[in-house]
């Protein structure tokens, strides 16, 4: 009999986050401060982050310790399962073998709480009694009030209005946790009244949700901003995906010759994939793919440009080198929240800049049809985001089909759908529109962007 799961030990949990910035080709860009168009420095950062956290951003140590207390929170769920998806490989008639990282095992059903722990915990240690946060779907922003939970923070969440609409029990979830929820642009910041007096019925976005959650944290001595992706230090800590990965793989005898991950800010991609590619920067898998996929209605890797902007819609972040549609790109209502992102990680940008990584776009119709298969077949319902990786893992099946070749593809099914039933509910009923961002509206965002002489 064939074996579908792997599953580590608790011992077998990693002790150490992989830092990516020790093996990249050169040193990524370093981080403008809008004013003075100098490099930042821990100063700048201080209002925003704790001095812990700030220090893994610039590190360049290869292996940074995970802290006994945030390694005794991970044991609530990890190490997480590497399955095989031997139904999907049946039903597709594909000689490749197909395994899937479920991060949806998670209390607050997806990869989150991996940085958010790390995050809170690093706050309560340098006395932080408030967390302020965007999300977009919902997942972060439940990640994060959970995290608060278990270190008793309060925290303050700033939900796209889109989101905040279509997934109310994202909500209640956060609220069932304690944390206090609005709908971004709301009332409570300048940002937010600003946006709502420019466009009352505006869906709201990820930049815009920053530049409320940053705002909120800037305004107050006792509150720190918590981010959920992009950045080196929450990229670090999502690595305990891969790393168990690459041990589960090495149980089952494989090698992965394509490694797939949906990519909005960067955070389940890289801690997926980092791991990966360090092998790739060493020397040790040169033939090895990996695939990050973005939404066509928010194409950053694929349509952007490679320039600084903001992190947020209201300008007050700092300015990072980035893929990016422009800090004013609004993207359209579709239903993968979390992916609906102007930028991308810094470090994500600089491996796809380097060729080391593949960048692919999908439409939303295309998504939920391979979300619909791959929960007939293997049981599990993907979040939409997740369900963009499932729809290149069954292109590249087909296509081993097709030319008859036996690869190992792996890809990170980084959280659950039961939260998201309305969208596979307007699936069902063929009434969802595939959005592809007009160039000209791209053109558009990318005139404003800020001026670095660097």
């Amino acid at each position: 009999m064939t074996q579908r799961k792997f599953i580590l030990d608790e011992k077998d949990l990693p002790t150490h986050w992989y830092n990516i910035q020790a093996d990249l080709p050169a040193p990524l860009p370093p981080p403008i401060h809008p004013g003075t168009g100098q490099p930042i420095g821990p100063a700048d950062l201080a209002p925003l982050f704790p001095m812990a956290l700030i220090g893994q951003e610039v590190s360049r140590e290869r292996w940074i310790e995970i802290p006994e207390p945030v390694r005794e929170a991970y044991r609530i769920w990890r190490p997480t399962p590497l399955v095989r998806a031997l139904d999907l490989e049946r039903a597709l008639e594909t000689p490749a073998r197909i395994y899937y990282k479920w991060e949806g095992t998670s209390p607050a059903g997806s990869h989150k709480p991996n940085t958010a722990i790390a995050q809170a915990y690093y706050n309560k240690m340098e006395g932080v009694r408030r967390l302020a946060t965007e999300t977009g779907a919902g997942q972060w922003g439940s990640a994060l009030a959970f995290a608060a939970r278990l270190f008793d923070l309060e925290c303050k969440v700033y939900m796209v209005r889109v989101s905040y609409d279509q997934k109310p029990y994202r909500r209640i979830l956060m609220e069932t946790w304690g944390a206090s929820v609005v709908a971004s642009p709301s009332t409570d910041t300048s940002a937010g009244r600003a946006a709502l007096n420019a466009d009352p019925t505006t869906p709201g976005s990820l930049g815009l949700a920053i530049s409320e959650a940053v705002e909120d944290a800037a305004s107050r001595d006792d509150t720190k901003y918590s981010l959920g992706s992009v950045l080196n230090h929450v990229l670090m800590h999502q690595t305990v995906i891969g790393l168990e990965a690459k041990k589960q793989l090495q149980l089952a005898g494989e090698e992965a010759d394509v490694i797939v991950g949906c990519v909005g800010g960067g955070s389940n991609f890289g801690g997926f994939a980092f791991p990966f590619v360090a092998d790739k920067l060493a020397g040790r898998a040169k033939g090895m793919r990996v695939v990050a996929v973005e939404p066509m209605a928010a194409p950053s890797l694929t349509k952007g440009s490679y320039v600084y902007d903001f992190g947020d819609t209201a300008m007050t972040t700092p300015l990072l080198k980035m893929h990016t549609l422009g800090h004013s790109f609004m993207p359209p209502p579709i239903h993968a929240g979390g992916l609906r992102y102007h930028g991308m990680a810094p470090s994500v940008c600089a491996l796809y800049d380097a060729k080391l990584i593949e960048a692919v776009a999908v439409h939303q119709n295309p998504t939920f049809d391979a979300a619909i298969q791959f929960a007939r077949t293997e049981g599990h319902v993907p979040a939409p985001e997740s369900a963009h990786a499932i729809r290149i893992v069954i292109d590249e099946a087909l296509r081993c089909r097709e030319a008859g070749e036996a690869k190992t593809i792996v890809f990170n099914l980084s959280g659950h759908g039961h939260f998201d039933l309305g969208a596979y509910e307007r699936y069902l009923r063929r009434d969802l529109e595939d959005y592809e961002y007009p160039a000209e509206k791209v053109r558009e965002a990318l005139a404003g962007l800020p001026k670095v002489a660097v």
